[in-house]
This record gives C-alpha cells, structure tokens and sequence, in this order.
C-alpha cells in the first residue's frame, strides 16, 4: 500500500486507521529540528536526499519531527541568519557557527537561498515521496535543547506565575498561535499526518494543587484549534510528568469531541524515567507501571480508548557489553520491546542523529544515543534495529484483537 493513496489517517477504538479502514502502523524515528539554528540537524554531515533515504531503507515509515515556537512564529528568516543568530542566542563561537553553515550548504546548496521553513518543507516533502511520513512535534517555546526542569519550557505560564524558573519561555498565546501557524502551513504539505501538541509538559507539583484545571483547559484550547486549521491531521496528546502521566483521564476524561476520530495519546519512556523505576529489578512491575501511568489508554471500550505512540525512547549506543549497550539499558530496552510487541503499538525512537549544531552551548556535539554515528553515515549500533524484535511488524488489526 502507498501510505499517500489512503491518507487522512484517523482513529478508530485504540487504532489509527487510513480511509479504507485499514491499519497504519507508526514506526517512527525522532529528527530533532527544535534547537537553536531550527533546522533539522545533521544537514552539515549529509545530504538531505541521503539521509531521508537511509530512514526509508531502515523500515521506518514516519518521522516526529520537532521544532520550536521560536520557528513557528518566524518563518522567513534565511538559514545563514539564523545560524548567525543561534551564535548570539547560544553565546558560542560566530566563525564555528558560520563553518557549520558552509557545511550545510556544501553537503545541500539549495539550502544557500532558503528560509529555515524551506528546509522544513523540503524534509517533509522528501520524506513523502519515499512513503514516509511526518509527525510535527512542537518540542519547546524557545530555540534549545530540551528537557531540563529549570529550561523555562515546562508548563503554561498561567499556571505558575509569568517568568517562573518553569514558564518563563511558555507564553501560551504565542504557543496557540504556533501550533496554528504550523497546522496552517503544514496542510500544502501532505505527508505531515499528525501534530503533537507539546512534548514533555512537565506538571509535577501544580497536579495536586488545582487538579490539573490548566491541562483540560488548555489541551482542549490546542486541540480545538489545531483541528479546526488543518482537519485532517491526528492531534497527538501527551499527559503530565514529562509525557508518562495520563492517569487523570481515568477521574475525568479529556474533552476531544473538537476532534473526534483524530485524537491519539503519547508516551515517553526511558531507562531513568521516574515514573517507571525498577529497583527491583522486576520487568514484570515495569510493565506494569507502563500500563498503569499511560497504556491503559490502550483498553478498549473505555472513555479514554484511543490509539497512543510510545513518541520517546532510546538508549545509549555508546558502547557495553551487552549488544553494544550497558547493563541498566539492555534490561531497560528488554522489558520496553517486550511490553510493545504485546500491546503493537505506535512508537518513535530517539534519536536519529549523530550529533548537534549547538548542544547546551556546545558547537558540533556528538550524540552519544544517535541511531547513527557522528558523521551520520550509518548505524552507531548495528545491533539495535534487531533489539526492537516485533515492533517492527503488525501483529494486531482492528476487528481481531
């Protein structure tokens, strides 16, 4: 099946369905974009063309592909000015940043007269031709690595004073007129089938002191809105805690009517992620915890029954005794490959590449959990992909499980 001859996707029960009614299965690869320069990285290392190839040959068949409100709300600026700028921003070297560019253009010379949403256009298009499809992510506010507690990206400003250590980038109007702006143009682009409203909203103590009024209200608000732009794209909703908590809709179900048969849940999980500790060293209370905070979304025939994407995990690929991983991370990635080939769900594994434009004021850093190495040629770890096991396939269809 060409993915582009059945889309709208929607949602049907715990599924994402195409127009005919079939199943279509994410298996998605994160490409960070949402960092200071606000183009996909790794354009320094390889050609466009080449990478979008090597994502096709892997078996992925999506990409979540992330990017700033900084860059929703600023689309025409040239990528030369905003490598320029993402200097200043990041407080690094002016020439490093200016070498990096000639790299880019040097590996994509088209890149030499484009805007930074040229290049975002110019990914999702590549990507579609290849039959692979794009998630948009809006990952932060503003224009850097992500996540810290103290980034000032975590929650909307409302909800805990203006320029606290947590709101301070948050504005919640510009972050509604991004996610507008983004579903607006997104629609002359057809790969693009999905947008994730926020990544990683991280409401801890603000749970328990207004009952999560800020959450329903201003999800509802994002979703709403984003349906209402571009109808024909899944509005991807994650939970609290950093993207690991949904277990307030079983006290009070989120108001998705705004887009109804569109709604897909998210979920991140990684091997030092509090929500799901193992001290016991216990895969079986993992699992359980994984079903407990989040994939019970995955029931079917209850309020909340929708289709959810694990749209974060990973582990480092830098080496270990144990298929090039080390111990706490095999064990992790283990019982996390075990719990997805049971439920079959959507997934977007982080992160593809090799290294950073700028990384926490850092120029050209490596990425020590990039799927690739760090001149993005190939796999860092040959053995990972067959550490997935059955999340790869489909194992499970609406009407027969």
């Amino acid at each position: 099946m060409v993915l582009g001859q059945a889309l709208p996707l929607s949602s049907s029960s715990r599924w994402i369905v195409d127009t005919k009614g079939e199943r279509v299965k994410l298996r998605c690869v994160n490409w960070a974009a949402h960092m200071e320069t606000n183009i996909p990285e790794g354009l320094h290392r390889q050609s466009m063309d080449y990478l979008v190839s090597w994502i096709q040959r892997q078996g992925f068949n999506c990409v979540r592909l992330t990017y700033s409100i900084d860059h929703a709300l600023n689309p025409s600026i040239l990528v030369s000015d905003s490598f320029n700028k993402a200097a200043a921003d990041a407080k690094v070297s002016l020439p490093a940043m200016q070498a990096l560019y000639a790299q880019v253009v040097a590996k994509n010379p088209w890149i030499a007269k484009a805007t930074t949403r040229d290049v975002f256009g110019a990914l999702i298009d590549k990507l579609f031709a290849v039959g692979v499809l794009t998630i948009l992510d809006n990952h932060t506010s503003k224009a850097t690595w992500c996540c810290n507690i103290d980034d000032g990206n975590g929650w909307w400003d409302e909800a805990f004073g203006y320029n606290s250590f947590n709101s301070r980038y948050f504005n919640t109007k510009n972050w509604l007129a991004g996610l507008q702006a983004m579903a607006a143009w997104s629609q002359s682009h057809k790969g693009v089938v999905g947008m994730s409203l926020r990544n990683e909203i991280r409401q801890f103590l603000l749970q328990g002191l207004n009952n999560m009024d800020d959450w329903y209200k201003y999800i509802k608000q994002a979703g709403d809105l984003v349906h209402a732009t571009h109808p024909d794209v899944l509005v991807i909703v994650g939970g609290v805690a950093s993207s690991t908590d949904l277990t307030h809709l079983r006290r009070r179900m989120l108001d998705t009517s705004g887009w109804a048969g569109k709604n897909v849940w998210e979920m991140h999980a990684y091997s030092f992620t509090l929500t799901f500790p193992d001290p016991f060293k216990s895969c079986d209370a993992v699992k359980v915890g994984y079903g407990f905070w989040s994939g019970f979304v995955l029931e079917q025939n209850k309020p909340w029954t929708g289709p959810m994407i694990l749209s974060e995990f990973g582990v480092g690929m830098t080496g270990g005794d144990r298929n090039g991983l080390n111990e706490q991370d095999d064990r992790y990635l283990s019982c996390l490959a075990g719990y997805m080939q049971n439920n079959d769900a959507e997934w977007a594994v982080w992160v593809l590449g090799g290294s950073y434009y700028i990384r926490e004021g850092q120029v050209d850093r490596e990425e020590g959990w990039g799927l690739l190495k760090y001149d993005w040629s190939d796999w860092r770890n040959p053995s990972f992909p067959g550490m997935l096991g059955n999340m790869w396939k489909v194992t499970q269809w609406p009407g027969k499980n």
